[in-house]
């Protein structure tokens, strides 16, 4: 027991240093320049902020993409020669169906619209009735993905408002968690995901009577009638159904003014200013009409061909609002409409008594823990208090350097761990005392004490820790941090009873070499 390994020492010595200096920082709110600048961070429920729970209406993705198969057996078969005449083409629960007129085309029209699209499958019946349906599995895919691009546009969207260190995470098959700690404008941050922002350009069509189709509900074919809403305004527009330029061809959007009016300007990639430069070319003294999620934003006139690959949106906007229009433009589309089904705000103020409510009871665990050891082990108790404030720094410690968010049940979880981290000590204690009075000389008492708990020591702290570790992976959110301050302080307890505690003896029994042990 005596010769305790120099390596062991210098373990423990610069582990109780490493976490001193990375846990002081956060008894500061501007760290001096000689210590780390990582502080712990806090979560929506210390911090304030809003938290949203949204559902993903993916059946809209499974809905454009039967959409989208339909319109291409429509082009496949009447564009291309010889055309073949059908009839009933429509979608049906998750799939195309349409019949042919002459079964002579049978194989024509199997070969054609085969290969449409690789996740539908092809059965045909009486051999003029043609069923194109989504497999199971094809349909899971597709709405996974559309889970994973939700989640990633709306992290770009979150991402370009500033807010710090957000929380985005799927839950369950079809909704998404978002957490913004420290925010002060929710109902912004609603705004913007909300929009599903898909974004296209669509010639008018000149040809139609506005007043007509209005009063008389009369769309032309491949025309639909859209509104621009201009302060509560509605200005009906007919546009032709062709999408002349896609929204997914921008790769940059900015807010700007023109002629001291808000606007934003846009960019296309290279195949997307071509198409647009051509569009624009063959269409001069015609209207473009600019929609955004179904809503006409503007219907300029082109005056000349546009060949830059870029261009400017006009309206009645705010500055503001176009600063939020550039913002979802360049985050991307959403693939589908996201539904808010529940919203919590967290104001700083509740935050702020979390935050004092957690303390005083750290403080106060603290204090009992250490009168107790203390009025029970004396001397070795105030090792043990020592060895619970090194403790605590590293928790603080790991939890700044981990980028780990503290929450209110993780200040649940330290004061937990402050009663838990002296059962070791404990264990210990209560041994060498056994040892003890069994007539053995101090340092063989201490050592045979360290030896035989050992095994306890380490059973106990493992079943809890595995507790903590499925606590984690099944649990969400709250549980989470719980688990994360609970896995931190069952280990780092461990480190100081066995280690920091132990050290402290030897060092005490070299210089005093007692004949009794103060326990």
């Amino acid at each position: 027991m005596i010769n305790y390994p120099r390596w062991a020492i210098l373990v423990t010595l610069v582990v109780c240093l490493w976490g001193v200096v990375f846990a002081a920082p956060n008894f500061f709110d501007e760290p001096p320049a000689v210590l780390p600048d990582s502080q712990v961070r806090l979560g929506l429920d210390l911090q304030g902020g809003a938290h949203l729970l949204l559902e993903v209406e993916v059946q809209e993705v499974i809905n454009a993409s039967l959409k989208a198969i339909q319109s291409e057996v429509r082009r496949v078969l009447r564009r291309r020669q010889p055309r073949i005449s059908y009839s009933g083409l429509d979608v049906e629960g998750n799939a195309v169906v349409f019949n042919l007129r002459n079964p002579t085309d049978l194989e024509e029209a199997r070969e054609r619209v085969r290969d449409i699209d690789r996740d539908a499958i092809l059965t045909v019946t009486d051999g003029t009735s043609f069923r194109l349906e989504f497999s199971d599995d094809a349909l899971i895919a597709r709405r996974q993905r559309a889970i994973e691009q939700s989640i990633e546009v709306v992290r770009r969207r979150v991402d370009e408002t500033g807010v710090s260190e957000p929380t985005i995470q799927q839950q369950g098959t079809e909704r998404i968690i978002v957490q913004m700690p420290g925010i002060d404008d929710p109902e912004r941050i609603k705004r913007l995901l909300g929009q599903t922002a898909k974004l296209n350009f669509h010639l008018v069509n000149e040809s139609a009577s506005v007043s007509e189709v209005v009063a008389g509900g009369n769309v032309p074919a491949n025309s639909m009638l859209l509104y621009e809403d201009d302060r509560g305004q509605q200005t009906p527009y007919v546009v032709l159904r062709e999408v002349v330029v896609s929204g997914e061809r921008l790769v940059d959007a900015a807010a700007t003014t023109q002629d001291g009016r808000p606007i934003v300007s846009f960019r296309f990639d290279a195949q997307g200013g071509q198409i647009f430069g051509r569009v624009t070319s063959e269409n001069v003294n015609r209207r473009l009409a600019i929609v955004l999620d179904d809503k006409v934003v503007s219907a300029p006139n082109i005056q000349s061909p546009i060949l830059g690959g870029s261009g400017i949106i006009t309206g009645s906007f705010t500055v503001q609002e176009t600063v939020d229009l550039a913002l979802v433009l360049r985050a991307g589309a959403l693939p589908a409409p996201l539904e808010i089904l529940e919203e919590r705000t967290v104001g700083p103020g509740l935050g702020a008594d979390s935050i004092a409510a957690g303390k005083l009871a750290s403080i106060v665990g603290f204090i009992a823990v250490v009168v107790f050891m203390i009025a029970s082990y004396g001397l070795f108790g105030i090792m043990a208090a020592v060895a619970l404030v090194f403790n605590l720094a590293l928790i603080l410690a790991l939890l700044s350097v981990l980028g780990a968010t503290l929450t209110l049940p993780g200040i649940a979880g330290i004061v937990l761990t402050i009663g838990m981290a002296v059962d070791a000590n404990v264990l210990i204690l209560e041994r060498i005392k056994e040892e003890a009075r069994n007539g053995r000389s101090p340092i063989a008492a201490v050592d045979a004490g360290y030896k035989r708990a050992l095994t306890t020591i380490i059973d106990s702290n493992l079943t809890t820790l595995i507790a903590a570790l499925l606590l984690f992976n099944f649990g969400s959110g709250p549980i989470k941090g719980f688990a994360v301050t609970l896995s931190m302080g069952i280990v780092s307890s461990m480190f100081t009873a066995l280690m920091l505690t132990r050290l402290l003896m030897v060092i005490w029994l070299r210089r005093k070499r007692p004949s009794k042990l103060p326990v």
